[in-house]
């Protein structure tokens, strides 16, 4: 539901999750260029990765442990996408708990302000070929959460310290105003917190989610009005629940804050009789996910496709290198529709069909178990 709770967003790698384990912030918004005039979509990630790395038995790959600052640009029609990233010794970061605050180097998080800068030099691609020019990216921004998503007893202390889930998940700004600049290579994109589709949350666990799905949009339009609407975001986010060393089937959870009357759906409220169905489907062109989300008071369907030519690759290292590392496929185009049902005695309503725009994407597409012969 929609409750902020920064407890939440703070860091968190402790007890077992200290030794194998990782904590993802995540920041993505869009801005325009000072000089061209045209938008573009930016993200802004801080990593920790097992900070207190255990030992390793003789037969294991070396067990990461580092804090990584990634930055970029998703890629549109006429330009490609930017990823800068920096990587720091556990040693050199410093955190607080509460206010939230995490600096390393130049790079410094906090609830409502986000400070950073990448230089990233490129590997040439032959001998032949002169350097590359250094990237570089900065940015400064205020950051204003207005809608959040929590995820009440699933990401609990008790289930948290369980492992009961591979990855918890934490939505502090499902819908969030950022204002100030990003500077890349030079270009400064001013970013508005009026238009800005901005994001932000956090991830933490034992390992990722396999398979990894995130869908979000604040950018709605009703049919019903014809105009856009306020105090409004959809987030959705794929889960693995797990029982001591028994995984189960993927899981979904739903929220649509639809001008501030929340419609949730988790698997975990059974009392509401919650149904999740959803589906993808991957063409040389695009991906599509059908969604079709219900309870005992409500419905939702939902239709999403993200153009493959505006997302880009993002990898991660496991904090257990015997497990395989997610490759996501992410971008902020994403569009569609959502179709908003209030379930009656005498039958569902319609409330309203909804556009979406500029939504976050990130999945990872499911590996194929070879057929045994």
């Amino acid at each position: 539901m929609n409750r902020s709770d920064q407890s939440r967003n703070a860091y968190m790698l402790c007890g077992s999750l200290a030794k194998k384990g990782y904590l993802r912030w995540w920041h993505s918004f869009s801005g325009i260029s000072a000089v061209t005039g045209i938008r573009r979509f930016f993200f802004v990630e801080y990593l920790i990765l097992n900070p207190v790395p255990g030992k390793q038995k003789k037969d294991r790959s070396a067990i990461p442990s580092y804090v990584k600052v990634s930055a970029g640009i998703f890629p549109d029609a006429d330009s490609p996408g930017l990823q800068l990233a920096s990587y720091h010794p556990i040693t050199a970061a410093k955190y607080a708990k509460k206010p939230l605050y995490f600096q390393v180097g130049d790079n410094v998080l906090r609830e409502n302000r986000i400070v950073g800068r990448i230089e990233e030099a490129p590997a040439p691609k032959n001998l032949s070929e002169p350097d590359p020019e250094e990237q570089i990216m900065e940015w400064d921004l205020e950051i204003h959460k207005t809608i959040a998503c929590h995820t009440g007893f699933l990401a609990s202390p008790f289930l948290s310290a369980l492992n009961a889930l591979d990855s918890f998940w934490h939505g502090e700004g499902i819908k969030t105003h950022y204002r100030g600049n990003v500077v890349v290579n030079g270009e400064t994109f001013e970013i508005s917190p009026d238009d800005c589709s901005g994001y932000a949350d956090k991830h933490w666990g034992r390992s990722y989610n396999k398979p990894w799905l995130q869908l979000a949009s604040c950018n709605l339009i009703s049919e019903r009005t014809g105009k856009p609407l306020k105090h409004s975001a959809l987030a959705i986010d794929g889960c693995c629940p797990r029982f001591l060393f028994f995984r189960f089937k993927p899981k979904m959870l739903l929220q649509l804050t639809y001008t501030g009357e929340d419609f949730c759906y988790s698997f975990a409220r059974i009392l509401q009789r919650p149904r999740l169905k959803w589906g993808t489907k991957e063409t040389k062109d695009a991906v599509t996910w059908h969604v079709k989300a219900g309870n005992r008071s409500s419905l939702v369907t939902l239709t999403l496709q993200s153009p493959k030519q505006k997302m880009m690759a993002l990898s991660y290292d496991e904090p257990d290198p015997a497990l395989s590392s997610p490759r996501l496929k992410a971008g902020c185009e994403g569009y569609g529709t959502l179709d908003l049902y209030r379930i009656t005695p005498s039958g569902k309503v319609w409330l309203d069909t909804l556009t979406i725009q500029n939504a976050l994407c990130e999945f990872e597409k499911p590996v194929k178990k070879a057929s045994a012969h």
